[in-house]
């Protein structure tokens, strides 16, 4: 481009040259017939020259645009070039790095290693101190045993002399006895015969009555040693709950309003919560009566209520009793988490976690269920350590042990068998079903942590104080007296009030009528007579209500 630009100066410039020397040929020739003609040719030649001029001017504009234009050309190639360095250096750099990663990873894997190594190293050396303990018990048991064949033999020894001293007692006495008795040889024989093995059975029995007392006492020692340590490390308070729940009143004039208009009130308390008010000359307190906790925790929380609200009416306590079975469920569900967290368990179904809170309203032989499953659970865990086994393991089934108790009155068969159906539902491992099963040998016991659960269901139930017979055969009578009751179509609930002296019964007002209810209470009580035994009699009330409900708009 710089070559063509300065060819075209160039050209101008022998233009122009010529251009005079061509306008000086024509002075000379004379040619030009007068001066105005060649001004007008100096003037066309200025023009012409001009127009050459401004040609090159803009030609030299161009060339100058070109320039600047290769000019920024040359910097972009630049600029191109730096970026391209730049980059060649951060790939370097970046190779640089992963090289470190790579290292450093490589570094971790083999530190990983070794450590994992280590590991089994140390545990390698372990089971061997193991082996060489278990061989030092074997060492020890067999000096022992060797020891009892010592002395076995010894006294073996000792009967062979007694048989030669016997031998010649014998001697001695066959002939004083051909002597004074005129016996023949053969029957003394007979007689020293039978003296000799009626001594020989006798001490051989003394001494296997001895051998196997050493050997039982030995067993009990080292059981009853495992059992205290366990037993020692773990230790559990019993709060026994009765029957009754009381109430305290802020003053006497609040019972009449708890009875209500011809007893209204009590009546619709006793019907939405199953249980059974009284009220006596106690000052300042209601007594809530009734064998299922669930149902008096129910109605002391809607009572508290309601006395603090002081709007005692029917409708109102319907609400009120309402509110309060979801808050006894929830604290159910919180119940059962506490017992979990108490244990150290996780990953449990949330149903089960709601049957164990369930658990903490349910009593075997006066026994809080709940509390009992949570100590047999600590104490199979402290036995399964002891026993270098599965800790957590032992503690949930330990704890899961007796779940069939919060649906065994709702499902056939035993609570082991049902709480294993359970557990299996929802997802507990085969070695924990079989625990729960047979832990009152429903089925049979196939593994180590089932007979640990059995030994810590029947530890935690051998504390003195923990059951009482009476109790649990009351609370079953009152389940199945409700159980008869409901049995019969058309009944919508029952509760057995008044310590099992009374049932009262719900029936649906569209299914029963007056006549109905009548005929009804009389097949109750005739199927109560015929299944159940009990004290004195038992009185059959069966409640037909009809509402008709209406809102004002």
């Amino acid at each position: 481009m710089f070559e063509f630009v300065i060819g075209l100066i160039l050209g101008l410039l022998i233009g122009a040259v010529a251009l005079w020397v061509f306008s000086r040929r024509v002075a000379r020739q004379g040619h030009i017939q007068d001066r105005s003609e060649a001004d007008r040719i100096v003037r066309e030649a200025e023009g012409q020259a001009e127009s050459v001029r401004l040609e090159a001017e803009e030609i030299r504009k161009k060339a100058e645009a070109m320039r600047q234009q290769a000019e920024a050309t040359r910097q972009q190639a630049d600029a191109t070039r730096q970026q391209a360095e730049t980059l060649h250096r951060q790939a370097e750099l970046d190779a640089q790095e992963v090289r470190l990663k790579a290292k450093e990873e490589l570094e971790k894997e083999a530190k990983s290693e070794r450590a994992e190594i280590q590991r089994l190293t140390d545990r390698a050396e372990k089971r061997e101190e193991a082996v060489e303990r278990k061989a030092e018990v074997v060492a020890a048991r067999e000096d022992e045993a060797t020891r009892k064949e010592k002395d076995l033999a010894k006294r073996a020894k000792g009967v062979e002399e007694k048989e030669a001293s016997v031998d010649q007692i014998v001697a001695a006495a066959k002939k004083e006895l051909e002597r004074v008795a005129g016996m023949t040889p053969e029957e003394a024989r007979k007689q020293l015969v039978d003296q000799f093995l009626d001594e020989a059975r006798h001490a051989a029995a003394v001494e296997a009555k001895r051998i196997e007392d050493e050997a039982k006492e030995e067993a009990e020692k080292r059981a009853k040693r495992i059992v205290g340590i366990a037993t020692q490390r773990f230790a559990s308070e019993y709060i026994q709950e009765r029957a009754v729940t009381a109430v305290e009143l802020p003053s006497d004039d609040m019972k009449g309003r708890i009875i209500g208009r011809e007893g209204r009130n009590i009546r619709a308390l006793e019907a939405a919560c199953g249980v059974d008010l009284v009220i006596d000359d106690t000052p300042e307190t209601v007594v809530i009566s009734g064998f299922d906790p669930v149902r008096r925790e129910v109605a002391r929380i809607a009572l508290e209520r309601l006395i603090a609200d002081g709007r005692i009416h029917p409708t109102r306590i319907e609400d009120l009793v309402t509110k309060a079975r979801e808050e006894v469920e929830r604290s159910i569900r919180e119940t059962g988490e506490q017992a979990i967290l108490e244990l150290g368990l996780s990953r449990i179904h949330a149903e089960l976690v709601r049957l164990l809170g369930s658990l903490r309203y349910r009593y075997s032989y006066a026994q809080n269920v709940l509390r009992h499953s949570v100590e047999t659970g600590f104490i199979a865990g402290l036995l399964a350590a002891e026993l270098k086994m599965n800790v957590k393991q032992a503690r949930r089934a330990g704890l899961l042990h007796d779940i069939g108790k919060a649906v065994s009155h709702e499902q056939e068969g035993s609570h082991a068998v049902v709480g294993a159906q359970i557990a299996r539902k929802y997802g507990e491992a085969q070695i924990i079903v079989n625990a729960i099963a047979s832990h009152h040998e429903d089925e049979p016991q196939e593994t180590v942590l089932a007979h640990l659960v059995a030994a810590a269901d029947a530890l935690s139930g051998a504390r003195p104080g923990a059951r009482r017979e009476m109790l649990e055969t009351y609370v079953k009578r009152l389940e199945a007296l409700e159980e008869i009751c409901r049995s019969f179509s058309g009944v919508e609930s029952s509760y057995a009030v008044q310590a099992g002296r009374e049932v009262r019964v719900m029936v649906e007002s569209e299914k029963i009528s007056d006549a109905d209810a009548r005929q009804l209470s009389r097949e109750i009580a005739k199927k109560i007579e015929g299944e159940l035994t009990y004290p004195g009699q038992i009185r059959v009330t069966v409640i037909r209500e009809t509402r008709a409900v209406e809102y004002a708009k």
